[in-house]
């Protein structure tokens, strides 16, 4: 079973706003903060950790196409879980992937939105 994921980040403030607020929808709450980072945890065991990237490694840009993390999925409960997501995001003005073929990008029985977080990490809330 997954513990944890910690991702280092290139602007702790924008990413804390972006996640604490985007993930309250499916019951993710602050667990923890300090100055260089903060923990969100929706009552289960794995939690996710953001860390302020520091000076020495910031110039490593991130791409989800490289070597490392492609992207986070989420499995939400139903389909209007997913939309009531895509609002807050287009509220926003979060960039939604593959809006064009919103909610069915990854098929015509897969049911979800595809989304960036601030450091372009890319981001999926798929119905179950």
């Amino acid at each position: 079973m997954l513990h944890h994921v910690e991702i280092y980040v290139s602007n702790l403030s924008a990413t804390k706003t972006f996640w604490a607020e985007l993930l309250s929808h499916i019951g993710y709450k602050l667990a923890g903060s300090w100055d260089e980072g903060f923990t969100l945890r929706n009552g289960r065991d794995a939690y996710l950790t953001f860390v302020q990237v520091s000076e020495k490694y910031a110039s490593h840009q991130y791409h989800r196409c490289g070597v490392g993390l492609n992207h986070l999925a989420f499995k939400v409960k139903g389909r209007e879980l997913v939309d009531t997501l895509r609002k807050h995001c287009k509220d926003r003005g979060i960039v939604c992937l593959y809006d064009d073929r919103y909610p069915f990008a990854n098929g015509k029985d897969y049911y979800a939105l595809f989304i960036e977080d601030p450091d372009r990490i890319k981001v999926e809330f798929v119905a179950v």
